[in-house]
Formats: structure tokens, C-alpha cells, sequence
């Protein structure tokens, strides 16, 4: 009898070997994904280029006085807005210039009165036709003399500096109480709605830039991108910057003087996939997506036609009839279990 206590107890623990063998096999791990569709479209081609607000070359006025003299007041500074009409500076002429304009007065009414006696004379017969047309030519002169002088301004001790029109002032070029020679810059003034993006762009590129088309600017402090269109495109390079300078046009007010920008031109348009960027995997190879395929990732190679912040144009064999794996890319492999959770 106490020999089949052992033949008892390997029967039962047969029985137990028998019950785990035939449990389940290890479900196969995968991946939590989130999905997306992909899509064809078309965007524009930009190229970025970076630079800074000016004034445009034909909305700025700089205010000089034909004399020499004396900045007696400044009412404004470099940035200070103005209305049309509203004063800028007070500027006294130079006393010699006065002194010049009183003394062609001088001459004027002299001949004038020469030319009177003359005319008396001749209905005497006590002067020639000839001395009557030389006084009526000192007449002209003189009078021609004090009218370019009166242009000027020399008639006028003191004289009040005024903006042309609205705007902002970009420059003043002297302080007050300065002495200036004639023709001397004091105040730049730039119209409201003239100030313009510009911006320098790489040589190699220029040929694709064309008067007219799209563009928009973004200042580099941050904001949103500020909408335009190319106005002009140089045919030379900047001799400091050895770029191409090209001006985009933007809404009035828009941007201030100096203001640090960066410029994007659309330059054509390109079509391809449209995927989200967070999509792309670009680590460990090539750059390629993953679409769903059976309940498994499938990598597919693409090429990046044109990246951006949130979407990026790709080209590559992409099925239109199989998810786009979007969160989770960077976490699968090529031909591995994904799932999913549907929406």
C-alpha cells in the first residue's frame, strides 16, 4: 500500500503540468496611436528673407532751407507723430542773407526811379531811346534779383519749419541752437502709409522674385504675419549686406521706422500630401510617415516639399485610403502592432 503513494502523487501533479500548458499564449504588445487622414493639396512656394521697415524712397520729405542760419527751437524728435501743418522748427536767417535781400529792395526801387527820369528825358529830348532801354534793363534785373531772393525765403528774418504733410518724423539732423550752411537736411519727415518692408534676399533665389506678387512680413519681436505684395526688386546687391533688396508694400500703419522683420515671398505654387508635421519622422533615416496596414504600421518614404509649423507638403507613395498614424509616430516601427482608439 505505501508504494502507490508516489505513483498517486506524480499522477496528480501530472494533472497540474497538463492544466498550464494549455493556457493562452502572451497577447502581443502595440502601440496607443492617434489617426489622421491624408489629403492632396497645393500651397504657396515662400522664400523667407529677413530686414526692416523704411520709409519709401518717394513718401519721405527732407526739410532744408536754401540759407544759412540758426535752429532757434526744435519741436520735435526722431519718432514724434505729426499732422500737416504742425510745427517742426523755428529757423532764423542768417543776418547777411537779410541784409542781401534789403539791399536788393534798394536796388530795385533805385532803378526804378532811374528809369522814371529816363523816361521824363527822353519826352525832353534831353535823353536817347537806347538810355531809356538800359534803365529798363537794370528795372528787369533788379526786380529778377529780389524775386529769386523772396523765393528763398531771404526776406525773412524768421522763418517757421512746418511738416508737409502726416506722418512720422524718421531723422532730425541738427539740435537746437545749431548754425547750418544753405541747403543743410534739419527734419525727415516719412508719410503715414509709406513705410514699406525691406528686405534682403539670397542672390541665388532672386530670379524667382517678381514685382506683384504675394508676400507677408512678421515682426521679429513676434505677432501675426502682416499681409503685402512685392513692389520692387533691385538688380544689384546691397553693398553691405551683399543681398538683393526687395521692398513689400504693406497697409498703412502697419509698421514702424527700423522695425526688425522677417519677409516671406510666395514665389510659386507646389502640390503634394498634406500631413500634420508631428507626423514626419525624421530620426534614425530618411524621412517617412506611417500608415495603418492590417492593424500595423507601415512606413512609407516621403519628401519634404515644404515644411511648416503645422503642416508640411510631402511627396511619396501614400495609399488616400489608409490612416496616417500622427501621435505615436516617433514611437512605432515598420510592421509593428498599433491600436487605436476610435472617434
Amino acid at each position: 500500500m505505501k508504494a502507490l503513494v508516489p505513483v498517486a502523487l506524480l499522477l496528480l501533479a501530472g494533472c497540474g503540468g497538463s492544466s498550464s500548458s494549455g493556457s493562452d499564449p502572451a497577447p502581443t504588445p502595440s502601440v496607443l496611436v492617434g489617426l489622421a487622414k491624408v489629403t492632396r493639396g497645393s500651397t504657396p512656394d515662400w522664400v523667407t528673407a529677413y530686414g526692416s521697415a523704411a520709409p519709401a524712397l518717394s513718401g519721405s520729405n527732407t526739410i532744408s532751407v536754401p540759407q544759412g542760419g540758426q535752429v532757434t527751437r526744435l519741436d520735435v524728435t526722431p519718432g514724434s507723430a505729426v499732422r500737416a501743418g504742425q510745427v517742426l522748427a523755428m529757423f532764423a536767417t542768417d543776418p547777411s542773407t537779410v541784409s542781401s535781400y534789403q539791399q536788393a529792395v534798394t536796388t530795385l526801387t533805385v532803378a526804378q526811379k532811374q528809369r522814371a527820369t529816363t523816361a521824363q528825358l527822353l519826352t525832353q529830348q534831353l535823353a536817347t531811346r537806347d538810355q531809356l532801354t538800359q534803365a529798363d534793363k537794370a528795372v528787369a534785373d533788379a526786380r529778377a534779383a529780389l524775386a529769386a531772393l523772396r523765393q528763398q525765403g531771404a526776406g525773412q528774418p524768421t522763418r517757421t519749419l512746418t511738416a508737409p504733410f502726416g506722418g512720422v518724423v524718421t531723422a532730425v539732423s541738427v539740435a537746437q541752437g545749431d548754425r547750418t550752411q544753405p541747403g543743410a537736411p534739419l527734419v525727415t519727415v516719412a508719410r503715414a502709409g509709406s513705410i514699406l518692408a525691406t528686405v534682403g534676399l539670397d542672390p541665388t533665389l532672386a530670379n524667382r522674385v517678381r514685382v506683384g506678387q504675394e508676400a507677408r512680413v512678421t515682426r521679429l519681436s513676434g505677432g501675426p504675419s502682416i499681409p503685402g505684395r512685392v513692389i520692387r526688386v533691385d538688380g544689384v546687391l546691397n553693398p553691405k549686406t551683399h543681398l538683393i533688396d526687395v521692398d513689400v508694400s504693406l497697409p498703412a500703419g502697419a509698421l514702424l521706422p527700423n522695425e526688425a522683420l522677417r519677409g516671406e515671398i510666395a514665389v510659386g505654387v507646389s502640390s503634394g500630401w498634406l500631413v500634420p508635421h508631428r507626423a514626419v519622422v525624421t530620426a534614425d533615416g530618411p524621412a517617412r510617415v506611417f500608415q495603418v496596414v492590417s492593424g500595423h504600421a507601415h512606413a512609407v518614404n516621403v519628401n519634404v516639399l515644404l515644411p511648416g509649423d503645422q503642416v508640411d507638403m510631402v511627396e511619396g507613395q501614400l495609399a488616400p485610403n489608409r490612416p496616417l498614424i500622427v501621435d505615436g509616430a516617433y514611437q512605432v516601427d515598420d510592421g509593428g502592432a498599433v491600436r487605436w482608439v476610435a472617434r
